[in-house]
């Protein structure tokens, strides 16, 4: 381990089974990477499990629109928010530690959820869930960064493919499943990930040994809690805006000029309060960096146009295709199998070459032109077309998604890879988030504009119509076409929006100036960041 410059009041105290002059094995790391995986799926599980089950849950504990929104909406501020303050955790106390309280957060919240009587024990439960999730999210990609060195990262990359394949895929089904088969029912979609994550706890227990940071005798981890506070609170608010504008008020509205004022007011607070304190949660002294400001800006991007789009595909199969909810999920498949095979190919080939930048380029163009293709969808686009179209949308997700975090996570030192991973991860979903409430509101009003005409031209009045999901079943005809043809020409819009950002976030990586991936898990301290970008990249045969 490198030593850090004098200024910093920290070391690290290596646990007596760590091997610091040893690096571990390709099975020691597989070990790891086990608990590490089952974390994550369970993480990404938790949200795609109860997708086809919300209607029914809302029903049985008498909910109305309003408590729908806000489940949904609770696990994603309490995930989101939390993101920077586990990352930065992990560079101040022991990160095994940290991954097994997010793992006991995320049983407890589900177990609450399953246990909930009502909308507001629901709601509550999800948001101790969102907590969890958002720590097994930011704190995988940093133990992994503390195990692997940034060379050898990308063949590890193509696990974390395969684990975001079948949360993705097998989330909805099994949700579908749970739901439909007697003495089971809607509580179980909550319950069924905490026996995974009482695996994952003690896998972790037995094969994860990291080293510590410590202080001297009597100090302790200078934490700044009142920036965490404005971040979570100035960040909470803005979502909170994001997703229930269109919904609960008006976008145009008082309501959203206070929550707008109250939460920028909030951040640049934040901002004042994290260049004065010693250890902040975010550190601003990382975007001094231009390979970090440039993927975080990228990621932002990313999130708008891969969630912003994607997460109505869905709705798409459903509405516009008839398409049952399990069904639906299957036609998933294509986009990840995309991402799955994309994220392998080229794990392995940066491990080898050591080359990053060039897929980073490529993943984004793929990008562009999958969006840019998915919006010429209609609700009679063959289904054929529409897969090879996700798979071309998946592989550029695939080549770019995870090479971002590589990309910053190369530039850091050990003593800051918690926060500067997170920051990507907290970007991007920031992205995802705002992407998916206004894309989601841009799509509502499209629908109900060509429900209304489309129905007007059938002489049948159109009050109320396109505003609620039509259950298609109980409509005639005429009307049912009226419906798929609104939402599969206003999906394809939705993609069409994306590929503005998509660009975007192109050009961005474009300027990035590839850095060659170091060998060493830490940086060394001597060398300043425009020698080593200058460096010749030395080509090794992976472990």
């Amino acid at each position: 381990m490198a030593h850090e410059p004098h200024h910093e009041a920290h070391h690290l105290a290596v646990d007596p089974e760590v091997r610091t002059d040893v690096p571990m094995t390709h099975r020691e790391i597989l070990s790891v990477m086990s608990g590490l995986l089952l974390a994550m799926f369970v993480a990404m599980l938790s949200s795609t499990i109860v997708t086809n089950a919300l209607p029914r849950i809302v029903v049985d504990l008498d909910g109305g629109e309003a408590g729908y929104t806000w489940v949904v909406v609770a696990t994603l501020l309490t995930m989101t928010a939390s993101t920077p303050i586990w990352g930065k955790l992990a560079d101040l106390v022991n990160k095994k530690l940290l991954v097994q309280i997010a793992l006991v957060t995320y049983a407890i919240g589900s177990i609450a959820a399953g246990l909930s009587q009502n909308m507001g024990q629901l709601i509550a439960a999800r948001a101790v869930t969102g907590l969890g999730v958002g720590g097994m999210t930011a704190l995988v990609m940093v133990v992994i960064a503390t195990i692997v060195t940034p060379r050898e990262r990308g063949r590890y990359s193509g696990y974390i493919g395969a684990v975001f394949a079948m949360a993705t895929v097998s989330g909805p089904l099994i949700g579908g499943l749970i739901v439909d088969t007697p003495g089971l029912g809607w509580r179980w979609t909550f319950l069924v990930g905490v026996p995974v994550a009482a695996v994952a706890l003690v896998v972790l227990q037995r094969t994860l040994h990291l080293p510590t940071p410590v202080r001297t005798p009597g100090e302790r981890p200078s934490i700044d809690y009142a920036g965490a506070l404005l971040i979570v609170g100035g960040v909470s608010v803005l979502l909170a805006w994001v997703s229930l504008a269109g919904h609960q008020f008006d976008w145009a509205s008082l309501t959203t000029a206070g929550m707008i004022l109250v939460g920028v007011a909030l951040l640049v607070a934040a901002v004042v309060v994290e260049s004065r304190v010693a250890e902040p949660i975010i550190p601003l002294r990382l975007f001094a960096d231009r390979t970090t400001s440039l993927a975080t800006l990228a990621s932002v991007m990313v999130g708008v146009a891969m969630f912003g789009s994607t997460v109505y595909l869905s709705q798409y199969f459903q509405i516009a295709r008839g398409m049952s909810p399990t069904h639906a999920g299957l036609m998933s498949t294509p986009m990840v199998l995309g991402l799955f095979v994309s994220s392998v190919a080229t794990g392995r080939i940066i491990s080898n070459t050591g080359r990053w930048k060039k897929f980073l380029v490529g993943g984004m163009v793929a990008v562009v032109i999958g969006l840019a293709l998915l919006s010429t969808i209609d609700a009679h686009t063959p289904l054929v077309e529409i897969g090879a179209f996700m798979v071309v949308l998946g592989a550029g997700l695939g080549a770019t998604m995870q090479n971002l975090v590589l990309a910053v996570q190369n530039q850091v030192a050990q003593r800051d890879m918690g926060a500067a991973s997170a920051l990507v991860t907290f970007f991007r979903s920031i992205g995802g988030s705002s992407g998916v409430a206004a894309l989601g509101a841009l799509l509502g009003h499209q629908v109900a504009d060509k429900v209304t005409s489309g129905l007007a031209k059938l002489g049948i009045a159109a009050e109320g119509s396109g505003t609620t999901l039509p259950d298609l079943d109980t409509l005639p005809g005429p009307v049912r076409d009226v419906f798929q043809g609104a939402y599969g020409d206003a999906t394809a819009l939705l993609f069409l929006v994306a590929v503005p950002f998509a660009v975007v976030a192109l050009l961005l990586v474009s300027a990035i100036r590839e850095v060659p991936l170091r060998t060493t898990l830490d940086v060394a301290p001597s060398t300043p960041v425009d020698e080593r970008e200058e460096a010749p990249v030395e080509v090794e045969a992976a472990r």
